[in-house]
C-alpha cells in the first residue's frame, strides 16, 4: 500500500476513527522532530524579536479575544 492509498483510506474513516488514528500517529513521533537544541534557539529568537518590538506584545486575554474565546 502506498502513502497516497493509505491517506485516501484514512480520509474515508469515520471521524472518531480518524481522530484515534491521528492520536496514535502523533504519539509515535518524537517530541522534537528536527531541532538539535530542543527548540531553544527558536525560543531565544522569538524572545529577542519580542524585546525589540514592544508593539507586538499581547496579553493572553488579548490573544484569546482575537481567536474568539
Amino acid at each position: 500500500m502506498t502513502v497516497e492509498e493509505l491517506k485516501h483510506d484514512a480520509r474515508n474513516l469515520p471521524e472518531d476513527q480518524r481522530f484515534a488514528l491521528i492520536a496514535d500517529l502523533m504519539g509515535s513521533l518524537p517530541a522534537v522532530l528536527s531541532d538539535s537544541d530542543d527548540g531553544s534557539s527558536e525560543a531565544t529568537r522569538r524572545f529577542q524579536e519580542m524585546k525589540a518590538d514592544s508593539t507586538a506584545r499581547r496579553t493572553w486575554d488579548q490573544v484569546k479575544s482575537e481567536i474568539g474565546r
